[in-house]
């Protein structure tokens, strides 16, 4: 049914009542009025209407001579409407203008206004009257206080009916207040002095697990339990000081983040008589907060670390640089070649942490670039010597391996390190030899294998050794050690294989087989790099590969070198000191000739990301840059 047919069923009831009856809201305006409202008072239309003022309608009834003659009109108008506005329960009869008597019954309303209802008492008053003519046995005080009798008992109906209507009020806002209570996804109660709760939501035992579902009538420390009671006891006794105040505990049970707040209760002199609770599970919040704060401790670490890597990668290019130049120089001695050969291998693996430290903000990337394996596994034994124990010796045995691949070294020596020494705890006590083979299968993979001669591996350690955090050393272990040769492999497109070969462990790791490239035939290299060192260095590590070298410090130099004819590749830093990038050299030499950035920044900044060309990642030796450039020609 519509709100227009049920108003129409409601208006068309009060017009059967045989009684006038009016109600206006707290603002004096009509709300609603009955049929016989009109008519017994003779009102004209537009005063029936809902939203007609009160004064307007005492208005048209003193100018009509209801209440008799006036001495003034506008006093007589205001103190009507005054009375009213007093919205006090009332009863009163009096003689109307024409001649007839009316009882006022009038009781206010909880939300403000009030209802009145007039009774035509005309005829009762003649009964009354006659009842007084002719009971003269009656005495006239007996007949006085029955009609007093009749209407202290008309007032007080009329005060039960505003009690009544009060009542039902009050039932309806408590049932809705309870059920918004309930509806809150929070525990929301009341205790008093004695701790005990007066009121409670159904909400407790969902909030905090293991608490009463039903916590009335019982002690906080019965409800919560002594745990959860202690943690939030030093809050109550604020509270009950009448210091407002917020606490956030763990819930034990539950392990659940909870923040309950506590606020006094107060009289009406404003002495503490409870303390009203608000509990809510932050946990979500509580997490997302953590992982905020660990989000920006992460982007500290990489900007500090950018910051740092960035100097060092320029440090590392000129150590590469320089060594590589010594290391072509004729007549050296067998203590030269060997010092210059442990330099360039702690320069790589500086080169190797740079990319962990990149790792903080970003993923990491492959640098292949064209090895000799037998140099590389030289490198990594001159390395791990150090670290075998006494009767431990370390054997390399490579077939068919001879000339230069194409593979990424940082990542393959760690992983090998990593076997090495596992090899090396394995055969603690009984000594022996640890083998490294390489050789290619079927043109398609480098297999490399480190064998020990050590217990071999247990049965669990066949199937878990290269989950993250397995680990059969107990507290000495971190258990990553297999699950990174394992990442680093895949992330090259390779495979891990572990196996017992009946005398000892052996872990098999397979590389794709990439052969290098033809070197290309020496071209004029435009380099544009502002660090003097570092452009020194790179310029020698471009004339040892037979190309011709012209440089600039900035776009706009380079720019205007770019008429030049023949530039075979233009080699650019990112970072350059004229407010424009290499990315913006890149992006304005478009297509014209091949470009390589090079640059320290990490993999996962934005500058970096927006590069239209190959990035070469510093520090890098002559071998990387001569695949780079391979490449670039390709």
């Amino acid at each position: 049914m519509s709100e227009t047919s049920r108003e129409r069923l409601t208006q068309a009831g009060l017009n059967l009542i045989g009684q006038a009856l009016s109600i206006f809201d707290s603002d004096l305006r009509l709300a609603v009025s009955n049929r016989q409202y009109q008519l017994m008072f003779n009102l004209p239309e537009d005063l029936t209407r809902p939203g007609t003022s009160f004064e307007d309608t005492i208005r048209f009834l003193v100018a009509r001579g209801e209440y008799g003659e006036v001495d003034d009109f506008e006093v007589a108008v205001r103190e009507r409407v005054e009375t009213a506005r007093a919205f006090e329960a009332h009863y009163m009869e009096r003689m109307r203008a024409n001649g007839r008597t009316i009882s006022v019954e009038g009781a206010p309303l909880p939300q403000g206004g009030w209802i009145t209802v007039y009774t035509d008492i005309t005829e009762i008053k003649r009964q009354e009257s006659l009842l007084r003519a002719r009971s003269e046995e009656l005495s006239g005080q007996l007949l006085d206080h029955t009609e007093a009798l009749a209407a202290a008992n008309r007032e007080l109906a009329a005060t039960n009916a505003a009690l009544e209507e009060t009542s039902r009020q009050l039932a309806i806002t408590e049932a809705r207040t309870r059920q918004v209570t309930e509806m809150t996804p929070a525990h929301i109660a009341r205790v008093d002095r004695d701790l005990t709760y007066t009121f409670s939501n159904r909400r407790l035992s969902s909030v905090m697990p293991g608490s009463l579902a039903d916590a009335v009538g019982r002690h906080a420390n019965e409800a919560l339990g002594a745990g959860t009671f202690a943690k939030i006891e030093p809050g109550f006794t604020k509270a009950f000081a009448g210091e407002a105040n917020v606490i956030e505990i763990t819930h034990d049970p539950s392990g659940r983040r909870i923040r309950i707040a506590l606020t006094p209760d107060r009289d009406a002199e404003g002495a503490v008589i409870g303390v009203f609770i608000l509990s809510t599970d932050v946990t979500h919040e509580a997490q997302a907060r953590a992982a905020l704060a660990q989000a920006s401790k992460r982007e500290l670490a990489a900007k500090l670390s950018s910051g740092l890597a960035h100097d060092f990668a320029n440090l590392l290019t000129i150590i590469l640089g320089l060594q590589g130049r010594l290391e072509r120089m004729e007549d050296l001695a067998p203590e030269a070649h060997e010092a210059i050969r442990a330099t360039l291998a702690a320069a790589r693996r500086g080169g190797t942490l740079l990319d962990r430290i990149a790792a903080i903000s970003g993923p990491r990337e492959l640098r292949p670039e064209a090895v000799i394996l037998s140099d590389l596994l030289d490198d990594l034994a001159a390395m791990a010597g150090p670290t075998l124990h006494g009767p431990i010796t370390l054997e390399i045995n490579i077939e068919g391996l001879d000339a230069p691949i194409l593979l990424d070294p940082g990542p393959l020596q760690d992983s090998l390190l990593n076997l090495i020494l596992n090899a090396n705890d394995a055969m603690r006590e009984t000594g022996g030899t640890i083998a490294i083979t390489a050789h290619p299968v079927r043109d398609t993979w480098v297999e490399i294998s480190v064998s020990d001669q050590g217990p071999g591996f247990s049965r669990e350690a066949l199937e878990h050794a290269l989950d993250p955090f397995f680990t059969t050393k107990g507290s000495e272990g971190s258990g990553l050690g297999l699950s990174m040769v394992y990442d680093q492999t895949k992330l090259a497109g390779g495979t891990v294989r572990l196996r017992n070969t009946g005398k000892g462990a052996q872990v098999t790791l397979r590389l794709p087989l990439r052969e290098v490239a033809a070197q290309p035939a020496p071209m004029l290299v435009l380099l544009v790099e502002d660090d003097e060192d570092i452009r020194a260095t790179t310029r020698d590590m471009l004339r040892s590969m037979d190309h011709t070298v012209i440089e600039a410090g900035t776009v706009a130099e380079a720019e205007a070198l770019l008429s030049l004819p023949d530039i075979g590749v233009v080699l650019s830093d990112i970072q350059l000191p004229d407010g424009r990038t290499g990315v913006d050299l890149a992006r304005a030499i478009g297509d014209q000739v091949p470009v390589i950035l090079m640059t320290s920044l990490p993999p996962g900044d934005a500058l970096r990301a927006a590069a239209p060309c190959p990035v070469i990642q510093k520090p890098f030796t002559a071998a990387q840059l001569a695949a780079m450039l391979v490449g670039a020609r390709g």
